[in-house]
């Protein structure tokens, strides 16, 4: 639409019309009502006010790293368009059915308003707005930047003093803004109906289209919906459908009475049918395509004190500040980890397999993925909370690690100068000679004489750090955790940034190498990342930028530390290399590039994890009930349409870690280890297997043995 005309009204012409008003209400047979406006407009001075414009709350917008959207936050679903962009159809309906004269007076229509002023002192009070189309935008501004029920009440008050304090705002605003620009701003603010704000949602919402494609019969369908959205909202019922559609064909007839239509083109825009579509609105992690790692990102913004003072400071930016979030995850990665969850667990099973990759040396999330659906239909059986992550990422209580966490007193041990061959001897239970045998990092006697680790399979004897990692016995890394120290195995966890799902504080018991503590995927993947990437913890990270409304950016680097000499990395690399080929994932197998992993289960079944890395990649994959692990063991399960007898870290977590790897590292040239530092530790030191008869051929037959599968590791049970 070209403008039509320009501002008239000066300010002395809006005092004469408020001179006029004031006269006019003030005659004897008004009573009351017209005292009342007489008292409000001496008390108000009718001179243009700055009208405070905060922006309208926008769409904030979640990417992956190619910059695809993936989600979407808001408060008020909105879009804002420029003028140009939106149909001239659709601002031809909204004038002639809001304000014909738009074009034609300035602030205040002084007819409209003495029409509307007439019917209210008749009626002893505001029964009629006479607002202009910026009257309109100036309560839309007040209403929307209202930060409590009293401000909002003030903005919607039926009273002369609040039309007065509009009048002001209005005579301003039509001060710095053409009619055009008014007009933009007003029809991107305005409620529309069924969660749309501002004629870009509502097109897409009602109809499907942009704002710039709206037909005839669709924009006076918007039109029509601006008066009472509540009450025509057609996402409401056949009621409110009905209502619209007759809103609808007053704007029509009233665009053929001000010769903007033609009647036949009004008539024929009438015979359509209302054509509401309904179009989801998208937005919100549940609605998302990856709502665990959706999850995992709204809370990081939640939790960042760059977005504002307070929580509810970063939920209002989060929800209304129209930011666009570029992450770090990738849709390969995140499409590989679903396809292998999906052929193992299935989103029927009582049990959930979750599971989270992370990038080497950046601490990148690129993967986060579950077997069940997120969401709160308990009939489908959703699951409400983030399976993948810690609480303090929307995540639960996580599962206890069992013998993923074998891993921090091997590295441990190496840190102490032992070497691959050293070892000790395993029996077939352990039992701590007492209770100083074990001391927790604040230097508390935590050993129990009275409790016994057991092995379930496995035999006894003498065993180094290579062959009783591949089969993962529980007897020697209790003997071991004994030798380097409970604080050390725990101080080696912690920088490498595990701590409980919960956010307790860790147990320190003689068992902790068993795994007794609870955690989640992404605090174990991210570890282990560690490891694959010589020593250097960087932790989880799952935005890189974020920009405002105002093209204003933050960038976001990773935040690493050498917490591992890269020498001991190398080596517990090369020892847990073996798990494939002699221990307990050798029945599985690799990826056909060099990887390292360790199996995990804990007592009983409870659950099973399974962690590993390449240099390029990083993963870690827990299966556990939520309905309660210790409660609902993974033992006569069926999974994936496959019975178990028991779910161990080799049977489930394993394959699944092994098929996402291989499909989200399929187009990535494999990157190898560097090799262990043989000098420092190849062969055996000070704890070389005593000479004995056979005890060659015995070291040789440990070395090689397969370990086809992970024992239970009933030893994995809580020693308190």
């Amino acid at each position: 639409m070209t403008r039509r005309g320009t501002q008239v009204v000066r300010l002395a012409a809006v005092g004469a019309a408020a001179g006029v008003l004031v006269a006019g209400i003030a005659l004897p047979a008004v009573g009351g009502a017209g005292f009342g406006f007489v008292a409000a407009a001496d008390g108000v001075n009718l001179e243009p006010a700055d009208l405070v414009e905060p922006p309208p709350a926008e769409v904030t917008i979640v990417q992956d790293v190619k910059g695809k959207e993936i989600a979407r936050f808001y408060e008020e679903y909105r879009e804002i368009v420029g003028f140009d962009e939106i149909a001239d159809v659709m601002k031809t309906a909204i004038v002639s059915i809001e304000d014909y004269r738009f074009y034609e007076h300035g602030a205040i229509d002084v007819e409209g308003t003495l029409r509307a002023l007439a019917a209210n002192l008749r009626a002893g009070r505001v029964s009629q707005g006479g607002s202009s189309i910026t009257q309109q935008y100036v309560k839309q501004v007040l209403l929307t930047s209202a930060g409590s029920d009293e401000e909002r009440s003030a903005a919607v008050e039926a009273s002369y003093a609040r039309k007065l304090s509009e009048l002001r705002y209005a005579m301003g605003v039509e001060k710095k803004y053409t009619k055009d620009q008014i007009l933009e701003k007003y029809l991107n603010i305005a409620y529309f109906g069924a969660g749309a704000y501002g004629v870009e949602a509502a097109a897409e919402r009602f109809f499907g289209v942009k704002a710039s494609e709206l037909t005839l019969p669709q924009a006076a369908t918007l039109a029509g919906a601006v008066q009472d959205p509540n009450a025509t909202d057609p996402n409401l019922g056949r009621a409110q459908r009905e209502r619209l559609r007759a809103r609808r064909d007053v704007v029509l007839s009233r665009m053929a009475e001000l010769g903007r239509i033609t009647p036949a083109e009004a008539a024929k825009a009438r015979a359509t049918a209302l054509g509401y579509k309904g179009t989801k609105l998208p937005g919100g992690c549940e609605s998302s395509k990856y709502p665990y790692f959706c999850l995992y990102v709204r809370h990081e913004i939640l939790s960042d004190p760059a977005f504002g003072p307070t929580a509810e400071a970063r939920l209002a930016r989060l929800n209304r500040g129209g930011l666009t979030i570029t992450t770090t995850i990738d849709p390969a990665a995140q499409a590989a980890a679903d396809r292998a969850i999906k052929r193992w667990v299935r989103p029927s099973d009582h049990a959930v397999a979750a599971e989270a990759l992370v990038q080497p040396g950046t601490g990148a999330i690129r993967a986060m993925a579950a077997s069940r659906r997120y969401g709160r239909g308990a009939d489908r059986n959703e699951i409400s909370y983030n399976v993948v992550a810690d609480a303090a990422h929307g995540g639960g209580a996580g599962f206890q690690a069992g013998s993923t966490f074998k891993t921090f007193t091997l590295l441990a041990a190496l840190k102490q100068g032992m070497k691959v061959d050293d070892g000790l001897k395993a029996g077939a239970g352990y039992r701590a000679p007492g209770y100083a045998a074990f001391r927790n990092c604040a230097g508390e006697n935590v050993g129990d004489p009275a409790h016994t680790v057991t092995n379930d399979e496995g035999s006894p004897g003498w065993k180094t750090l290579r062959t009783g990692t591949w089969g993962s016995v529980n007897t020697f890394f209790m003997e071991l955790e004994q030798r380097v120290g409970l604080c050390e195995t725990v101080t080696t966890a912690k920088s490498l940034g595990i701590r409980r799902a919960d956010g307790k504080k860790l147990q320190e018991y003689e068992t902790f190498t068993l795994g007794i503590n609870e955690v989640d995927p992404v605090t174990v993947a991210n570890a282990y990342a560690a490891i694959g990437a010589r020593g250097r913890y960087c932790a989880p990270m799952a935005i890189t930028r974020v920009t405002d409304g105002n093209g204003r950016t933050i960038r976001y680097r990773p935040k690493c530390r050498q917490v591992l000499d890269p020498a001991v990395a190398d080596a517990a690399s090369a020892v847990l290399s073996g798990v494939f080929t002699k221990g307990t994932m050798s029945g599985v197998g690799g990826i056909g590039r060099d990887a390292a992993g360790k199996t995990g289960t804990t007592d009983d079944y409870a659950a099973a994890w399974f962690a590993g890395f390449t240099p390029d990649l990083a993963g870690a994959v827990s299966v556990g009930d939520p309905r309660g692990s210790q409660r609902h063991k993974l033992v006569g399960v069926r999974l994936g349409g496959r019975y178990h007898g028991a779910v161990q870290g080799a049977s489930v977590p394993g394959p699944i870690w092994r098929d996402t790897m291989a499909a989200a590292l399929k187009r990535v040239a494999p990157t190898s280890f560097t090799p262990m530092d043989r000098d420092r530790f190849g062969g055996c030191g000070a704890l070389c297997r005593p000479e004995r008869p056979g005890t060659a051929d015995q070291e040789r037959r440990d070395r090689e043995a397969p370990g086809t599968r992970d024992r239970a590791e009933p030893g994995d049970a809580p020693g308190r």
